[in-house]
This record gives structure tokens, sequence and C-alpha cells, in this order.
């Protein structure tokens, strides 16, 4: 029978995140019938920490896909347990692994659990994070811009089509695959069933890509999305977030009251999708209407785009990462890659009542 696993995620800085049923069934995730659990993968190297577990670099050691690489999050049951009233599900359901098999999606391979723990199993993303980049160069030129702009625009349509919003848009979010192309990642903080007219509530994520009627709370919809690619955007030509102060609060305030300004070395078609982008009334907001992703692509700016192309990965990335194998982690922080890395032993025993909270209702 299939373990049906419900996944949170402990979202650290959101304090007003409420819990949503969330079930993923190892049955959708894993390709085949194979029983895949924790003694199939070697533990490489440790890629990220978080208050909800660790991400391992894992070599797959038996079974189909022996010696493949992969990136394995290992979420604490105990943890998410007693943090239940600042947990949010990651996005991570059988419906949403079936519909979101993107070119521009992390892809998870497979999940499981044990007694306390939670296991996922996804494609390991060895260019590290987008913004890494970014700040190596300072500012992207817009040719650069606009290829990484239209990958993950063409993500966030096919998203929206499934009818759900990502709503974390966000430089740790984005990384890069070896051959230098765009992957989301992380869908702790997606909504899911989103459809025309439908609004949500939930408060979080990283302030300076968030849209103002999400800090409002006067309820929001995918729109959300395409404020977040517009401050992106910004980031990325000229270096910085669209509006930052020195706490959050007054990042909150200039999100909601300030103008935006411009600097003089954009291009018009730049400016003005950025403008657009970053409209405070999401109603005005370009890819607010129906078209949604089409109303984006259909932008001077994205004019030497050709959108199938891209969709297949037939235009050549920017930057492609310098890596020397396919287990090099040059591209992520040496303060996680330098650790030892261990699974520590699952000797939790969670109460009964506490351990069902993961079992199918």
């Amino acid at each position: 029978s299939a373990i049906v696993l419900d996944i949170l995620l402990k979202v650290e800085f959101c304090q007003y995140c409420y819990t949503e049923e969330v079930e993923l069934t190892s049955a959708s995730v894993n390709r085949d019938s194979e029983r895949v659990g924790p003694d199939c993968f070697e533990l490489l190297t440790v890629l990220g920490k978080g208050g909800y577990g660790k991400v391992f670099q894992v070599r797959k050691v038996q079974g189909s896909q022996t010696g493949k690489i992969f990136a394995m999050k290992v979420l604490r049951k105990a943890k998410i347990v007693c943090n239940a009233k600042d947990t949010a599900h990651t996005r991570a359901e059988r419906e949403i692994l079936e519909t979101v098999r993107h070119p521009f999606i992390v892809d998870l391979w497979y999940a499981f659990q044990t007694g306390g723990k939670l296991y996922l199993i996804l494609e390991c993303l060895s260019g590290g994070e987008l913004f890494m980049q970014l700040e190596k160069e300072g500012i992207f030129m817009e040719d650069t811009a606009c290829f990484y702009l239209g990958e993950i625009t063409l993500a966030l349509g096919h998203l929206h089509s499934s009818g759900i919003i990502y709503r974390d848009l966000k430089p740790e979010n984005i990384m890069l695959n070896h051959e230098g192309h765009i992957k989301l990642t992380d869908f702790g903080l997606c909504k899911e069933s989103i459809h025309d007219g439908t609004v949500t509530h939930t408060f979080c994520g990283t302030i300076e890509y968030m849209a103002p009627e999400i800090l409002t709370r006067s309820g929001h919809n995918r729109a959300v999305d395409w404020w977040s690619l517009g401050a992106l955007m910004y980031d990325m030509m000229t270096g910085s977030p669209p509006f930052t102060a020195e706490n959050r609060k007054r990042t909150i305030d200039k999100i909601l009251k300030c103008k935006l300004s411009l600097p003089p070395y954009l291009t018009p078609d730049a400016r003005d999708l950025v403008k657009k982008l970053l409209k405070k009334n999401p109603t005005q907001r370009l890819g607010s209407g129906k078209g949604d992703c089409a109303d984006i692509q259909k932008h001077p700016f994205f004019r030497h785009i050709n959108w199938e192309d891209l969709l297949n990965k037939r235009v050549e990335p920017p930057y492609r990462p310098s890596l020397q194998s396919d287990e090099d982690v040059s591209q992520f922080d040496s303060r996680f890659t330098r650790q030892t890395p261990v699974d520590s032993p699952d000797d939790t025993t969670l109460s009964g009542s506490a351990d069902h909270a993961f079992d199918h209702h």
C-alpha cells in the first residue's frame, strides 16, 4: 500500500503561516515500484541547512539509477510537530508533482519516510543559486537578464496554468542546473488550486520581492508572481531590489508607498516592462489579465526570444557553471560543504498521535 507522507516545512521567517494538509504518496512520486529508503543513498556533502533539517548531496547506491547524484532534503517530523503553528506544507503533494514536470522546475524523484523523518530526493542542481552569479557580475547585461527572466516566466506560467501560485519567487529559490538553465525550487510557500477569481490570504516569504497586496493582506492571486518577477528583473539589472530599507517595517512602507525610481541606463523596453510589472495595483499589473504569462511574453523587452526554442532548451545559457564532475559542489556555500555529512540516527519515536499527523486521513 502507498505510504502517505505529509510533508511539512518549517518556514522560519514566517510568523503568520497556518498549516494546510498536504499529502504525498510514494506511489505518486517514486517513478517505479522500487522500495526506496535511506539505505539506497550514500551521503556525499552537506549543501544546506535550516530549521527544518538538512539538504545533502547523495549518490544512489542500489536499485535503478545506481550511481546517479541527487539532492536529499531531510525534514525532522518531531521538529515539525512541535512547531505546528509556524509550519507550512511544502507544495509537494501528488497533484503538484504530477502537474509540475517542467524544464525549469526542480524534479522530485523519490519520497519516503522513517519513524522520525521525511525524505525528499530531488534532482541535484549543481549550478548553485543564480544570484551567486549576479553577485560575481554586479549586474547582468540586458540580454543575460532577458534569458533568465524568459525561462522564469515560462515556469511561472506553467504553475499558473495548473492553478498554483508560486508566491516565493526570490533569489535563493532560483537555481541553475549544470548547463546553466533556470530551475525554480522550494515549493514551501506555493498555494494550490487558485484558478480565476480566487484569492488567498497567507503572508510569508522574503519581504523585498513581495507584492504590496501580500503585505497588506488584502487577498492576492497569481499577479503576485508577476510583481516578484519585476522585483527580480530590477535586481538583476541594477544590483539591488527596487524597494529596500534598513529594516522590515521601513521596507514594507516603501513597497506600499514609494514611487519606483529607475536608473537612466536601462533601455526604454526594460524600463517599460519593469514599470508594468511593478504596478502597485494588481489589476493594472502586466500578466494579471486572462492572458497571464502570454501578455508578458509579448512585451517588446522579449522581442528577440523564440519561446519555443527557449522552452526546449535550444537557447544557449549566458553562463555555464564550471563544474569538474557531477559531484562538484564548488557553487555551494563552503560553510555547509566543508561539514561532515551525517544524517543523525533516527531515534525519534513520536507519540502515537503525533506520528499520525503524517498518516493518510
